[in-house]
């Protein structure tokens, strides 16, 4: 059974970093894609980062575009999201999301649909 469990979520200011952690259990990394999305009240959730661990390719969207970074680290099963110079936009509930199938997911990186396991998500909150 795959489980993805999301931490390091937390209230920062304008300006601030923090550091997302994706703990993975029963997931086999370098098959499929695993993601970073994000979901702010009333709007639709949206993909953050994407990587594809087999070939090391990573993809950002727009919104984290130079500002965030996601890495792997499988000999831990874990997943980051290093995020910096956070701004009030950034707030939201942040999910990890891992199993959508390559070249699909790479040809595709902005899509959130498609990944078979979802984590609970941990909170994060930008104040000015």
């Amino acid at each position: 059974q795959v489980q993805l469990a999301e931490s390091g979520g937390g209230s920062v200011q304008t300006g601030g970093s923090l550091r997302l952690s994706c703990s993975t259990s029963g997931y086999t990394y370098n098959r499929n894609c695993m993601g970073w999305f994000r979901q702010a009240p009333g709007k639709e959730r949206e993909a953050v980062a994407v990587i594809y661990t087999s070939l090391g390719a990573t993809y950002y969207l727009d919104s984290g575009k130079g500002r965030f970074t996601i890495s792997p680290d499988i000999a831990k099963n874990t997943v980051y999201l290093q995020m910096t110079n956070l701004q009030p936009e950034d707030s939201a509930m942040y999910y990890c999301a891992a199993g959508r199938p390559y070249p699909l997911c790479v040809r595709t990186p902005g899509a959130t649909v498609g990944y078979d396991y979802w984590g609970q998500g941990t909170q994060v909150t930008v104040s000015s």
